[in-house]
């Protein structure tokens, strides 16, 4: 599609000025977390691409490196033990996406678009085969994000996917940012631990590595 090719140089372009306009605030928040807790700034976590590709998404780490290994958040007992003090205010502003500009950057992923899949989400990842949405880049936010988030089953989830590839344009990106941006700041459709939504959740907890 051409818009996908004028989506990338867009990408291109916001992710650049992303890193220089936010740079300010990486510094601030890679010195809180170094001090806050021991352990990495960043967090890897291998996450399903464009076309079932596989790339390492990042995030700044919000867990202790203590924290059980191979064990879902929402599996742990009182995962707010787990969870550092700045990794909570990470959590609930979503400021613990912003490397994934540099996933941006790099071509893993586009601003607006699915979010990519864990590795092992393997029914969310069946489910978007049926709608088209693992041939397009995933997205740092999305249209299932500003329509239920984590609160959202995964079919449910994977329509919604489906509905923004058959509507992707540029007016529709620019609806969904304006639209991720009202979501964060209302801190709407994000839940930890018990509360959190654990159907078809299967990924290993954040740990040094």
């Amino acid at each position: 599609m051409v818009y996908l090719k004028i989506k990338r140089l867009i990408d291109i372009v916001l992710s650049l000025l992303g890193i220089i306009i936010f740079s300010p605030v990486f510094l601030v928040l890679i010195i809180a977390i170094k001090l806050d807790s021991e352990g990495p700034v960043l967090f890897k976590q291998k996450r399903v691409g464009i076309h079932k590709s596989h790339f390492n998404i990042l995030k700044f780490r919000t867990m202790r490196i203590d924290t059980p290994k191979d064990t879902p958040t929402h599996l742990l007992e009182n995962p707010d033990r787990w969870i550092t003090r700045v990794g909570k205010f990470l959590r609930k502003t979503s400021l613990d996406e912003l490397p994934q500009i540099i996933n941006i950057l790099k071509g893993e992923m586009s601003i607006i678009g699915p979010r990519p899949a864990l590795w092992n989400q393997y029914h969310l990842i069946e489910e978007r085969d049926k709608y088209g949405s693992n041939d397009v880049p995933p997205g740092l936010t999305g249209w299932a994000q500003i329509n239920g988030r984590d609160e959202l089953p995964l079919e449910k989830k994977a329509k919604l996917d489906g509905e923004y590839v058959e509507k992707m344009r540029f007016s529709f990106d620019v609806e969904i940012f304006f639209k991720t941006v009202f979501s964060v700041l209302r801190s709407e459709g994000v839940k930890e631990g018990a509360e959190r939504n654990t159907t078809e959740i299967t990924a290993t907890n954040e740990r040094s590595s």
